[in-house]
């Protein structure tokens, strides 16, 4: 961040917004033309815009570093209600020995200004989008900024997090020469002044963080905090999308519990999460291990789950668990264990369910803290399955599911063939979705969806999703439910929507060589051809997260409604 401030060269006089001005309202026509508000999170700008300098006194501007068709920066400034705007390919720098081409786009609406988050891909600019940079500008040797961008060449003092001192903009070919509203580009040049400011040899690309978030490109689209309602009014448009749970803080282990667990015997007590466990068997293999790597111990085992639990409890608490068991460890067949034993602590949740009938589970355990889930994993729960709904209203989910489940005869590139057709499925019906790794052959998304849905609405909905993909490759999937009967074909698994039917939790270990987890992905990946289905480990993912962060976060987000598909 550049510190300090700056003194400005002369006393100037207040821009009064009147000489030689377009109405702000008629200066946004071009951009609302060009986009589609039904579909784009973006604002689509006032009815009647607005000063918006009157609050601060101050000019703003920002960068906005988006990724559409290609990776380009938007510069912006705040100039007589509206954000004159330039595509700057390369971005704006430091450097006074560089000068940058830049393409005069057309004005957006003031909102735009702290605007991140993704546009649908199809929609004019669609990618996404973080706030670069952000900050406030005096314009130089004149009052009237527009003006001097109708002139072709402007003066703009910044002061910004990353970028300070004079940005010069120069239309080539000079002249007087607006920006035209039929849509032809001017080209500018962008340089820096070789003032107390400039950094030889400073890239933008070496600063790739946004101003606000501090995220990068790829978490924001992984998991944009808000979206722009364009049937709203501007200022109500920045819907947020993280529900009050995920704000919930859980505790991370520490490293001096983690050094205690390393201590232990083969069997011994364990205070963590403030609470004390007894583990037992810690040195047992429980996973083999992959060829050139050890095995995995139930110690290391237990230590991942501790690690984990901040990460993965948004995704189990207040849900009823199915713990699929391996006593033996993955080697051996393991077996479901919904029932909570009656040895199970006091303190580990749990919840009853008053519409059990005879014979069948009455208690399950729930996990709502960490201690929870290290309890779990020491009893042999090598799998984590949590249930679609709520214990709080188990009969309407807050997911819809697509299982893609290959057959003997699917390839992985026939898997992600499918997955691909779903990622093109949900965008064209405007449906956010978290897709990942089931750690084993195949590729899960969720779907959150709206509340009151019952699983019979998203199982029909997810059938028909399905089946329209399924008619697209019809050589890649089978709808009959024996899987002898499928001829070694995928199967797009609709009928996973159904009360106490559960596919695995995210980060949930698999019974595997190497302990592989379900992994969350992003829907860029999907061509990657170093993804694999089991590319990740208890070992590797966590490291995946200090990098990448949570991708499965947009499945938090708030519930959408299941349009009609077409």
């Amino acid at each position: 961040m550049v510190e300090g401030s700056r003194k400005p060269d002369a006393q100037r006089k207040p821009d009064t917004g009147v000489a030689g001005k377009r109405d702000p309202h008629e200066k946004l026509g071009t951009y609302r033309s060009k986009r589609d508000f039904a579909r784009t999170p973006e604002p689509p700008g006032p009815a009647t815009a607005r000063p918006a300098t009157a609050k601060t006194g101050q000019r703003r501007f920002v960068v906005q570093r988006h990724r559409a068709r290609r990776l380009h920066y938007d510069l912006r400034f705040e100039i007589d209600g509206v954000l004159v705007s330039w595509a700057v390919p390369n971005g704006p720098t430091l450097d006074p020995a560089k000068k940058r081409l830049a393409v005069h786009v057309e004005d957006h609406p003031i909102e735009y200004l702290e605007f991140e988050g993704v546009i649908p891909r199809g929609e004019y600019g669609g990618g996404d989008v973080i706030v670069w940079d952000i900050g406030t500008w005096e314009p130089h040797a004149t009052d009237d900024p527009a003006a001097a961008v109708a002139s072709g060449e402007f003066h703009a003092d910044v002061t910004g997090h990353k970028l300070a001192g004079r940005l010069v903009l120069i239309r080539r070919g000079g002249g007087r020469k607006p920006y035209s509203s039929s849509g032809e580009q001017e080209q500018w040049l962008l340089l820096h002044k070789d003032d107390e400011f400039a950094v030889r040899g400073w890239d933008p690309e070496d600063h790739p963080r946004s101003a606000l978030s501090g995220r990068t490109n790829d978490e924001v689209k992984a998991d944009p905090d808000r979206l722009w309602r364009s049937d709203l009014p501007p200022d109500q448009a920045a819907v947020e999308l993280k529900p009050a749970s995920h704000a919930i803080s859980y505790p991370v282990v520490s490293d001096d519990e983690l050094a205690a667990l390393d201590e232990l015997g083969a069997n011994g007590r364990w205070d963590v999460f403030g609470r004390q466990l007894r583990l037992t068997n810690l040195d047992k293999e429980i996973f083999p291990g992959r060829a050139g790597e050890p095995a995995v111990t139930k110690r290391e085992l237990i230590s991942y789950a501790a690690r984990i639990s901040p990460v993965i409890l948004p995704y189990l608490t207040g849900r009823p668990l199915n713990m699929h068991r391996f006593p033996g460890g993955a080697s051996q067949s393991g077996f479901w264990h919904k029932q909570l034993p009656d040895h199970a602590p006091d303190w580990v949740p749990r919840w009853r369910n008053p519409e059990a009938r005879e014979g069948r589970t009455t208690t399950y355990l729930v996990i709502d803290e960490p201690a929870a889930l290290v309890w779990a994993v020491n009893f042999g729960a090598l799998e984590w399955h949590a249930w679609t709904a709520p214990a709080a209203d188990p009969h309407h989910p807050s997911y819809a599911l697509i299982d893609i489940d290959p057959g003997s005869a699917t390839s992985w590139d026939d898997v992600l063939t499918l997955a691909r057709l779903h990622r093109t499925a949900l965008e064209h019906v405007g449906v956010r979705a978290a897709p990942k790794l089931t750690g084993q052959r195949g590729i899960q998304i969720w779907i959150p969806v709206e509340p009151g849905l019952t699983f019979e609405d998203t199982r029909v909905w997810v059938e028909q999703l399905s089946k329209a993909i399924g008619a697209v490759v019809p050589e890649l999937v089978s709808w009959k439910w024996d899987v002898h009967s499928r001829a070694g074909l995928a199967r797009l698994d609709y009928t996973q929507n159904v009360s106490n039917k559960t596919l695995v939790a995210p980060y949930s270990p698999r019974p595997a060589p190497s302990a592989p987890v379900s992994a969350p992905i992003s829907w860029d990946e999907l061509d990657d051809p170093g993804l694999a289905p089991d590319r990740y480990t208890i070992r590797t993912v966590l490291d995946r997260i200090g990098q990448r962060g949570d991708l499965f976060r947009p499945a938090l987000g708030p519930g959408q409604k299941l349009p009609a598909v077409r």
